[in-house]
């Protein structure tokens, strides 16, 4: 075995061995150290035309995710499978020598990168530290702009601060109720909450001679609908069932319950009982809450204990092998 080999192998056993302490350090939510797929982004993006840039040197740390093979490297890019060792030490073993690769070809999306081809190439530099890499662009286009995101629960959360930013921006929401926690863990709520005020404002108008302002629909959905309803769920308790999430959250839930329940059974069903009723239907038993905890508590103890004694010694094995 030659110099850039044996190096090539230590390097890959080192990456292996990187990604599978992610993994392990992320048992509980693997999704945290998943690669981003480009399809998931776009799913959430919904990108509007692409256009070709061509060749640009681009940052190493803005490339987050992978169009086809982000099931292969963890957010890192580190390499998750052995079955990555022959391309990767191969590449590797190139970059050592100074050999000049062909440039990587990636999608831009919302100011981040995502590899088409090159993934392998990507993958060998963030190892070895390089800050900059050639590479073939296709623009995305979307009117948001991303930070770099460590997983995609991280962009979720963005584009939901933008959509809130945008919201109370051009609404004037938070000046006219004084309410600046109207938030969501779920993109696109926004314009739900936007489309309700607008309906809100139809029926307003029914009952008036001149044209209700969009301030004043504002402000009377809010003390009206919204206010009445998160009290009720408030007295209910109705969050202890559904601690990750928000009232807002309950608030577009609910109303699409009771909708659900109107159409079935008539107008006349008390919105106090379809939130006792989407209480009843959707809570966690008791005992499968204290089931979950033990087992998760476990699991903690399991991995502390492993990672205290021989986290490494599978990595060992395998790069012996």
């Amino acid at each position: 075995m030659s110099y850039f080999s044996k190096q090539a192998s230590d390097d890959f056993a080192k990456a292996h061995n990187k990604a599978f302490i992610n993994e392990i350090q992320h048992l509980l939510s693997p999704e945290e150290a998943s690669l981003i797929s480009l399809n998931d982004v776009k799913h959430l993006l919904k990108p509007t035309n692409e256009t070709y840039v061509g060749m640009k040197v681009i940052p190493i740390e803005k490339i987050v995710g992978s169009e086809g093979r982000y099931n292969d490297f963890d957010n890192r890019f580190f390499p998750k499978s052995t079955h990555l060792r022959n391309r990767w030490e191969h590449v590797d073993e190139a970059s050592l020598q100074e050999i000049t690769l062909p440039p990587i070809k990636v999608y831009e999306l919302a100011g981040l990168y995502f590899v088409r081809d090159g993934n392998h190439r990507v993958s060998v530099a963030k190892a070895r530290g390089t800050d900059f890499i050639d590479a073939e662009v296709t623009s995305l286009q979307s009117e948001i702009k991303l930070k770099k995101p460590d997983n995609l629960k991280d962009v979720i959360r963005q584009i939901i601060d933008y959509e809130k930013r945008v919201f109370y921006s051009e609404t004037g929401f938070g000046d006219l109720t004084d309410y600046w926690c109207l938030d969501f863990t779920t993109q696109g709520r926004y314009d739900v909450i936007y489309n309700h005020i607008l309906t809100h404002k139809y029926y307003m108008n029914l009952h008036q001679t001149e044209e209700v302002s969009m301030e004043d629909a504002i402000i009377s959905w809010f003390q009206n609908v919204y206010l009445p309803l998160i009290t009720i769920i408030r007295k209910k308790r109705v969050m202890l069932y559904f601690p990750k999430r928000t009232l807002s959250d309950m608030y577009v839930w609910v109303v699409r319950y009771w909708d659900d329940l109107k159409q079935k059974f008539g107008d006349d069903v008390p919105l106090e009982n379809a939130v006792l009723d989407f209480k009843q239907k959707n809570k966690i038993p008791f005992t499968r809450k204290i089931r979950n905890s033990i087992m998760k508590k476990t699991l903690r103890k399991q991995l502390l204990s492993t990672d205290n004694n021989n986290v490494l010694e599978p990595d060992i094995k395998l790069t012996e092998e």
